[in-house]
């Protein structure tokens, strides 16, 4: 019996091999997203005037009609007292003006006097009435301004940030709106896709145009900011249709229902797409390492040596797979599993492993 010798070539160890083929897959598409309410709305002065009260607060969830500022500028409560008065002075005219008309009118009939005095008076008459017309539309204009100061929510929704502080001076000219109210019963994120990625999903969605892949595409999920999945699922709306030359993206946004009023109009949030892909190479997780950020598999080389091999992965949507995007073909074999005990040029002895087993149980 000879001795044993540690330096003695070991012999080759059995290790179960998969020869890859093409699969159909499910893949997630992720992309980075803003969200915006249906309707976003700029609450802004119509007059000028200092910010008097302030009745809501940042962030608050408000009613149609519900009061949101009050504009301070006396010269409009003023100018409702002016034209106020101007009317009763004008309704006082008209008055003595039709006494006068009233007055003439028997004595011409009676031919005591000339018929031109009762055109006189009925012509001062329609003077006094045109300045009571015209008082009275002083007076609304008087009153709409005044109406002005006072602003109300046009709609349901919530408020956005409040710049100004009372007693700052604000007008319709200011750069900044006194805030903003979003609706957010639906709410649309917004995201963008480069060439590739655009080129990738419309590949694997049916449909000859953009509005029938757009139609046909699967629902998109909303992941919130913190990783978790939002239970409502959305819809694809629209695209831009352009890639832009600025950028090299396309816009994208997807509508999300809303009723709880979680998401609010300025969050970050990324846009799932599920999308099948009819012919993927797929492998177990588990037959891959990763080494100073790269994933590599132990690929089956001729005389029975493997060697490591860097490969693009992207993962498959029940996360026990990764579709190989770029390192592997259709016809290689890799080693499965036990990939601690391997290194380049090692040779084993290969077991075919049963493509519908290691897919089934995984």
């Amino acid at each position: 019996m000879q001795p044993f010798d540690p330096n003695a070539p070991q012999p080759p160890k059995q290790y179960k091999v998969l020869t890859l083929s093409t699969r159909k897959a499910r893949v997630n598409f992720d992309y980075p997203a803003t969200i915006q309410g249906q309707q976003v709305i700029e609450i802004r002065p119509k007059v000028d005037g200092y910010v008097d009260a302030i009745y809501v607060k940042e962030g608050a969830t408000v009613k149609k009609g519900e009061l949101l500022f009050r504009i301070s500028n006396p010269q409009y409560e003023q100018a409702v007292v002016t034209a106020t008065a101007a009317i009763k002075s004008a309704l006082a005219d008209v008055d003595a003006a039709k006494m006068q008309v009233a007055k003439v009118k028997p004595l011409v009939e009676k031919d005591i006097v000339s018929k031109y005095q009762l055109e006189s008076a009925q012509y001062t008459l329609e003077a006094k009435e045109a300045a009571l017309a015209q008082a009275k539309a002083a007076l609304a204009n008087a009153q709409t301004n005044l109406d002005y100061t006072i602003l109300r929510s046009p709609q349901n929704g919530v408020i956005g940030n409040i710049p100004y502080k009372v007693g700052a001076l604000v007008n319709s000219t200011n750069t900044e709106p006194l805030t903003t109210l979003s609706n957010i019963g639906n709410v649309y994120a917004y995201y963008a896709m480069n060439e590739k990625q655009l080129l990738q999903l419309f590949a694997s969605t049916p449909g000859t145009t953009i509005e029938e892949k757009l139609a046909k595409m699967a629902p998109a999920t909303l992941l919130l900011a913190d990783g978790t999945e939002y239970t409502e699922k959305g819809k694809v709306e629209t695209a831009s249709g352009l890639i832009s030359t600025e950028t090299g993206t396309a816009s994208f946004k997807a509508i999300y229902p809303n009723p709880l009023g979680i998401i609010r109009s300025g969050a970050s949030a990324t846009v799932r797409i599920p999308t099948t892909i009819d012919s993927a190479l797929v492998i177990p997780q588990g037959a891959t390492y990763e080494l100073q950020d790269k994933h590599l598999v132990y690929l089956l080389q001729p005389g029975n040596k493997v060697t490591s091999v860097s490969i693009t992965i992207k993962p498959t949507d029940d996360g026990k797979y990764f579709i190989v995007t770029n390192g592997l073909k259709a016809g290689d074999a890799i080693v499965l599993e036990g990939l601690i005990g391997l290194k380049d040029n090692m040779q084993i002895i290969p077991k075919q492993a049963n493509a519908d087993s290691v897919y089934t149980q995984h």
